[in-house]
């Protein structure tokens, strides 16, 4: 080439990124998603429900609470519950090691933690590539589900996971 030619194109790029971006159609419909692994599995909760991700580095068990309640932790001042949700949906249990992650999530006046065994990052989403649950998929976690992408990251629904009544412990000990 030369370089009457490769100047021109140049400055036809040079314009090119000069100009304001255009107004992108399809903004905002992303959904920003903080993907994380339990047992073995990829799943993901949408980041306007997630406070912040803190690792797990201590927790007080309470007695008479269902299995999938790990127990209580002192997260930054705030006493909060931490709910093992691979025991609530029943999948493989695995031991808590230094690695686990909290995933802090509120909705309304209600703010727990979830247990992670990873954090993989944040993924950005568009809602059209969420497909409605797998119909293999019969077991406790289909009823907390927004659905799966092609990928297989499976989108849970925290708004139905902290309505359940389950979830709320109401339990009182006799003395």
């Amino acid at each position: 080439m030369n370089s009457s030619k490769i100047k021109q194109i140049l400055k036809t790029r040079t314009k090119e990124l000069a100009e304001e971006p255009k107004e992108d159609e399809s903004k905002g419909e992303y959904l920003e998603i903080i993907e994380f692994v339990l047992a073995y599995e990829r799943y993901g909760i949408e980041s306007s429900y997630v406070r912040e991700v803190y690792p797990l580095k201590n927790f007080t068990p309470i007695p008479c609470t269902p299995p999938f309640v790990v127990g209580v932790s002192n997260i930054r001042g705030q006493i909060l519950s931490v709910l093992n949700i691979k025991e609530f949906f029943g999948l493989p249990r695995e031991g808590l090691s230094n690695l686990n992650r909290v995933i802090i999530v509120h909705m309304s006046d209600m703010e727990v933690g979830i247990l992670a065994d990873a954090i993989v990052g944040i993924r950005m989403i568009p809602p059209g590539d969420i497909q409605p649950s797998l119909p293999t998929l019969t077991d406790r976690r289909s009823e907390y589900l927004r659905g799966v992408t092609a990928d297989r990251l499976v989108i849970l629904d925290v708004e139905k996971i902290l309505s359940d009544p389950e979830i709320i412990v109401h339990e009182e000990v006799e003395s």
